[in-house]
């Protein structure tokens, strides 16, 4: 089975050695992403809008591994609050409400203060 490596062009991917999306056969697997507007690389203060930038970096790398949202299996979302849980659907239902996907969330720190939410998804077309 060929590996297919997606990068969205973030600087850590090459920093760090990984991949935005990696595609395996009929799964693809995206990396942890976290809320930096793509556009302007700004980091919003909203745990919504960092969750919308995430989604939306991570709908980009699932449409150029030949996916969708509608493929995902499981989704971990990653707060460094658990007060954000709250408003956290209000990102992510327009994106996840029917599809529902298997998901986990985890109060954790993420690697610089500014970043409240990180999500990583996995994808599978079989």
């Amino acid at each position: 089975m060929p590996r297919t490596l997606i990068s969205s062009g973030s600087p850590f991917e090459a920093q760090v050695g990984y991949s935005r999306a990696v595609v395996q056969g009929d799964w693809c697997f995206v990396a942890g992403t976290t809320g930096t507007n793509p556009d302007t690389k700004l980091m919003p203060q909203s745990v919504v809008e960092q969750s919308r930038n995430a989604l939306k970096v991570i709908g980009a790398a699932l449409e150029q591994a030949g996916f969708s949202f509608a493929d995902v299996v499981r989704v971990t979302y990653y707060i460094t609050d658990p007060a954000y849980w709250d408003d956290l659907g209000q990102a992510t239902a327009a994106v996840f409400g029917d599809i529902r996907p298997a998901a986990s969330c985890i109060v954790t720190g993420l690697i610089k203060p500014e970043m409240k939410i990180e999500i990583e998804v996995t994808a599978f077309k079989g």
